[in-house]
């Protein structure tokens, strides 16, 4: 599996930015995408994730993005959306897209351990 995201970029707080993150190859290994973040000196950490196999599952969200972002991706799953609104300077990192084969019973995969693929990322900058 192959993933490639675009859409980063500098905003002004209270903007918006949109990331897309195509995934190619091996698709049907999907079960979950997400979008997680690194900021310097932080780890990594799940912004939104969603079930590729259960359209019905709630997506998973980070409690500092809930209301704020929204994860959508299309019914071939080819393409995860990030919809980041009301965006904050703490916002600010390396936005990474990845894609999961595991099965998490009952959840969202949302770990960065239970993702296998993952994309090169692209940077997201909120100035205040």
């Amino acid at each position: 599996v192959q993933l490639v995201e675009s859409g980063g970029g500098l905003v002004q707080a209270g903007g918006s930015l949109r990331l897309s993150c195509v995934a190619s190859g091996s698709i049907f290994r999907i079960r979950n995408m997400g979008m997680f973040r690194q900021a310097p000196g932080k780890e990594r950490a799940v912004v939104a994730a969603i079930d590729t196999i259960n359209p019905g599952t709630e997506p998973h969200y980070a409690d500092s993005v809930k209301g704020r972002f929204t994860i959508s991706r299309d019914s071939e799953k080819s393409t995860l959306t990030l919809q980041m609104n009301s965006l904050r300077p703490e916002d600010t990192a390396m936005y990474y897209c990845a894609a999961s084969s595991y099965h998490c019973p009952g959840r969202v995969c949302s770990d960065s351990l239970e993702y296998d693929y993952w994309g090169q990322g692209t940077q997201v900058t909120v100035s205040s």
